[in-house]
């Protein structure tokens, strides 16, 4: 029995202790990935390669020390926007002042520019965002949350589905004015935004004039659409067909005679044109009203009411959407399954300001440890392939949630009992050979 081949045991056994007990101290470590000891018999190599029927081995090696990388247990519901898990295969890909490292753990939050970074300061490698707010798959950087203000938008286009009851009588007072009830039959108004994102009021009243022939009128503000110092409204006809549906051209079709400032397209939709937006100046008792320097949509505002229909209901609008809003600040952000990172004003608005890319390698054993969690690539690892998450053969991001480690406890709890007994089963095939030793020397 040879000294070496019980050395070799208590090598194995120790590298097999410190092995199990990396993965203990690391139970708690997000995206930690355990590691398993590997280990080999040893045979001396014979002289041109015969060997005998009675040889013994000269112990044991440590052929690997190879990572799990099974998935880890998620934990959800952190209440950070930006922790970040990966379900499914890859990695996040980060940049250490431009050194590529790769991890698991998605703990991540933005520095004092907005970048999006670890703990250890490495920036969240990702796609951005265009001018006109496309994501530029193919072209790495640097993630960044811009918390400026969203800048504002003019009204360019507003839908609206209404009824107008076919049963009403027409008003009693014939001459319009909205401080009159008596003389419209039904009103609803809808909000519109200028350049500048000041909010104002679209008003449109509807009187009953015939059988199926409404006249609409129209004011902003209260004021006249090109007008701010008067009050006069726009007014239009709108006739409907014997099914109660809007006739949008040709004989009975609207009239844009009296309204030059609300024209109709030969698609049925209205155009609010030469609107001057306007606000109101108070000094002691008298008020006055005058443009406020911003500007309308430059292509006109676009009305559609191809919706509208007179039937024997109630009357009112059913919906109404407008493609404006003022300046808004960001006041949260989430992150969907493909990785796009979604920034929520106070305006009400959202839009994607970035995508988080994944990364994944074709033998992700080859990869090399870099610590903290991280790896980097290597000859055995292969090319990193990076793509938005879902696709290929990538996984989804499930946003407030962290990979926990994928340590079973239980497991390397009787590992480290097993190392145990090896070193001591070791240990004792030295003290035995060391007792041989002695018997021998004595008799001689």
């Amino acid at each position: 029995m040879s000294f070496n081949v019980g050395l070799s045991g208590l090598y194995a056994a120790n590298k097999s202790l410190d092995v199990t007990g990396n993965n203990i101290a690391n139970v708690a470590t997000t995206g930690f990935k355990s590691s398993r000891a590997e280990f080999a018999d040893q045979y001396a190599q014979s002289i041109r390669g015969t060997s005998g029927g009675t040889n013994t081995g000269s112990g044991v090696s440590t052929a690997a020390v190879s990572q799990q990388f099974t998935q880890g247990t998620l934990n959800t519901g952190t209440g950070r926007s930006l922790d970040l898990a990966i379900n499914g295969n890859g990695f996040f890909m980060l940049s250490n002042n431009g050194e590529k490292l790769y991890t698991r753990a998605g703990a991540f939050h933005t520095d004092t520019d907005g970048y999006v970074i670890n703990e250890a300061g490495n920036n969240l490698q990702g796609y951005s965002v265009d001018g006109q707010g496309n994501v530029a798959t193919g072209v790495l950087s640097n993630l960044r949350v811009d918390s400026s203000n969203l800048a504002p938008k003019s009204t360019g286009v507003i839908t609206v589905a209404s009824n107008l009851n076919s049963s009403s009588t027409s008003p009693t007072v014939p001459t319009f004015s909205p401080s009159d009830t008596n003389s419209y039959t039904t009103t609803y108004s809808t909000p519109l935004y200028d350049s500048q994102g000041n909010q104002h009021t679209l008003d449109q009243y509807f009187s009953k004039t015939g059988t199926n022939t409404w006249t609409m009128y129209s004011l902003v503000d209260g004021r006249s659409i090109n007008d701010p110092t008067s009050t006069k409204a726009d007014a239009t006809a709108v006739t409907f067909d014997s099914s109660g549906g809007l006739i949008t051209s040709g004989a009975g079709g609207p009239d844009t005679t009296n309204s030059p400032n609300l024209s109709v397209g030969t698609d049925g939709i209205f155009s609010i044109n030469n609107w001057v937006p306007a606000a109101k100046t108070t000094v002691g008792s008298t008020t006055t009203w005058s443009s406020n320097g911003a500007a309308a949509n430059a292509g006109g505002i676009k009305l559609n009411m191809l919706a509208t229909t007179q039937t024997n209901a109630v009357s009112g609008a059913i919906s109404k959407t407008q493609d404006g809003y003022a300046t808004g600040q960001i006041t949260a952000m989430n992150i969907d399954a493909t990785g796009n990172m979604f920034a929520t004003y106070t305006n009400g608005q959202s839009k994607v300001i970035g995508q988080v890319s994944l990364t994944n390698f074709a033998n992700v054993q080859g990869l090399a440890p870099a610590g903290g969690t991280n790896w980097r690539e290597s000859s055995a690892s292969g090319i990193p392939v990076t793509g938005a998450p879902q696709s290929g053969t990538l996984g989804y991001l499930t946003g407030q949630a962290l990979e926990e480690s994928n340590v079973d406890l239980t497991g390397e709890l009787v590992n480290l009992i097993k190392a145990q007994s090896n070193y001591q089963a070791n240990a004792k095939t030295i003290s035995t050979q060391s007792t041989i030793m002695q018997t021998i020397i004595q008799m001689t």
